[in-house]
């Protein structure tokens, strides 16, 4: 089914990444309603026709969110399964519920991906001391524990090494079900962003470049620097998942390309991704732009580069203080950067406040300038 203008949109959550698909949807005609557990005023809100702020459990506050949407769509992967159920039952979900419940969970996604025959790293799930041992016994050290549920940015991860007590380690994670992967020796690691219609059409944005601080992604470095032949590799798989998930919507693959010159997929991310953020500046039809048309049953836009870009995080540490924001004349002064900022009322460390791109005419000028102008906001 189709929804063109000026149907509404429902988007589940209230981050950045619903802001700026509020934004595009907006620009093309269609209307927006937000559904979060944020407070009045989020980021998604501040661009919404419609914000209502309510806990995912309130059916109440749900129904009526319902009754005034045409086609929904998340923001973010941990929306309640109870939640996506009910929405699922009386509007269209894209993606749709299977997407999102398999891929907000570690054990689940490990399990689709090894159940499609997509290459990832080696793994077991266990809950409880003995079953890391004998994890750890059967994969090897160095080996990285992941919480199953709610991991993102580094959180909820222990790596284990030669030195590592075991049970020192597990006491963290100690009631919950893990994951623990073996340790991958990378040259870098890469993403895919790309989107899929109702119809099964695709479209990618290439292979980006990923450089993470205390693993939240830093730099992405658009096209990546690789051989084509990873990039092929990448982008097949990016398919793979799209298509072992019957995924609609804008979807990104986080990928290591081994030593060996494999790739091999590391997370999926059911939504528009903070790697594909320099397609809003350099490419044909950005992220969001795909998101929008995906949901709506409309056609998939040219999703092509048209100038190579480097895009840089803005954590909440350059601000000097929470609510005072940091001079931007080295990003504003630069012919051709561009800062976007999320409309958070208050920074704090390690959150993901905004970011900035820098075009070139070559990947290794808008790399050096975008390094230039982090530097200069005190980003190292």
């Amino acid at each position: 089914m189709k929804f063109p203008p000026p149907s509404t949109i429902g988007v589940l959550g209230g981050g950045q990444l619903g802001r700026m698909l509020a934004l595009e949807a907006r620009r093309a005609g269609h209307r927006v309603a937000i559904f979060t557990d944020e407070a009045q005023g989020c980021p998604a809100g501040q661009f919404a026709d419609l914000e209502i702020n309510a806990a995912y459990s309130d059916t109440s506050a749900l129904n009526n969110f319902l009754q005034q949407v045409d086609v929904v769509t998340a923001e973010f992967e941990n929306i309640p399964a109870s939640c996506l159920a009910a929405v699922e039952a009386v509007k269209p979900l894209r993606p749709g519920s299977r997407a999102l419940i398999t891929t907000q969970h570690r054990e689940r996604e490990k399990n689709f991906l090894r159940d499609q025959g997509i290459a990832c790293a080696p793994f077991r799930v266990i809950d409880d001391l003995p079953g890391l041992e004998s994890a750890v016994a059967e994969l090897g050290r160095p080996c990285v524990i992941k919480t199953a549920a709610f991991g993102y940015d580094g959180k909820g991860q222990c790596k284990v090494t030669a030195d590592t007590d075991l049970a020192e380690a597990w006491s963290s994670f100690t009631g919950q079900r893990a994951v623990v992967e073996q340790w991958v020796t990378f040259d870098c690691e890469v993403s895919v962003v790309g989107a899929r219609s109702i119809d099964g059409s695709m479209a990618t944005h290439g292979c980006v470049e990923n450089q993470h601080t205390h693993h939240i992604l830093d730099v992405t470095i658009a096209p990546a620097r690789v051989d084509p032949k990873i990039t092929e590799q990448a982008i097949a798989l990016w398919q793979a998942v799209a298509e072992g998930l019957d995924y609609v919507g804008t979807m990104a693959v986080e990928m290591f390309v081994t030593t060996a010159g494999k790739v091999i997929v590391n997370e999926i991310a059911p939504r528009p991704h903070n790697s594909g953020h320099y397609t809003i500046d350099a490419c044909r039809t950005n992220q969001f732009q795909q998101q929008h048309r995906a949901v709506c049953g409309l056609p998939l836009g040219d999703a092509s580069q048209h100038t190579p870009a480097v895009m840089v995080n803005l954590l909440g540490d350059v601000w000097p203080a929470p609510l005072v924001h940091p001079d931007w004349s080295p990003v504003l002064n630069h012919p051709r950067a561009k800062l976007h900022l999320y409309g958070k009322h208050q920074a704090r460390p390690r959150r993901k406040m905004g970011h900035f791109t820098v075009l070139g005419a070559t990947i290794d000028q808008a790399l050096q300038d975008a390094l230039a102008i982090r530097a200069a906001l005190g980003i190292g």
